[in-house]
């Protein structure tokens, strides 16, 4: 059994929709972060940089953080969710990962919940936004998915993209992206995984 300690955060989905994508057991346990229990001292034992997501694999007594290395674990785990070529989808979740999270994360501090208090960081973060959307678009056109057939790369930048609305980002502006999101919100392991560790919203369409 694999325990995840997570909240309803981009971050956060990636690995509850790998988990459900993956048809791996798991407990779901909700680390509130509007209540500041991701500095309890509890969950510092799990995750060490007091960021969620955390898990715990009982069968190998794995203990991980960053979400990243929890998806490469998972996927290490099960012999899937690989693309078409391993590291090909590995450079496209560093991308997510180095790029797309951390750029998308500062449109939301500065566009969404800090309006009108930066208009350089505003305008500079979101320029960068539109450039990665692009860059993602770009590769769209070419493949179904980021790495040929759906993978944890997918799983890791989809989730940042269904916040397009906090980001000011029109989909229709980014035709292969839209298509590509539209597609991974079907799946149902994609649903029930943006749902944990609770229902807050439904998935945003275009």
């Amino acid at each position: 059994m694999i325990d995840l300690y997570t909240w309803p955060t981009p971050n956060g989905r990636k690995v509850s929709i790998a988990l459900e994508e993956m048809g791996l057991a798991y407990n779901c346990h909700g680390v509130n972060l509007q209540e500041q229990a991701q500095f309890a001292p509890e969950f510092l034992l799990i995750s060490p940089n007091n960021k969620i997501p955390a898990l715990v694999d009982h069968e190998s007594e794995q203990r991980l953080m960053e979400s990243g290395a929890i998806l490469v674990y998972l996927a290490d785990k099960v012999s899937d969710f690989w693309g078409e070529e391993r590291y090909t989808t590995l450079q496209w979740l560093m991308w997510q990962m180095g790029g797309l999270g951390p750029m998308l994360g500062q449109v939301h501090y500065f566009k969404k919940y800090n309006a009108g208090k930066s208009v350089y960081a505003e305008e500079r973060f979101f320029a960068e936004a539109q450039r990665l959307y692009a860059v993602l678009d770009r590769r769209l056109a070419e493949k179904r998915f980021v790495s040929g057939s759906f993978s944890i790369a997918d799983m890791a930048i989809w989730p940042w993209v269904s916040r397009f609305e906090w980001q000011g980002i029109a989909l229709a502006d980014f035709p292969h992206v839209r298509a590509w999101y539209e597609a991974i919100a079907e799946r149902p392991g994609v649903q029930r995984g943006y749902d944990q560790p609770m229902y807050v919203n439904p998935i945003p369409m275009p």
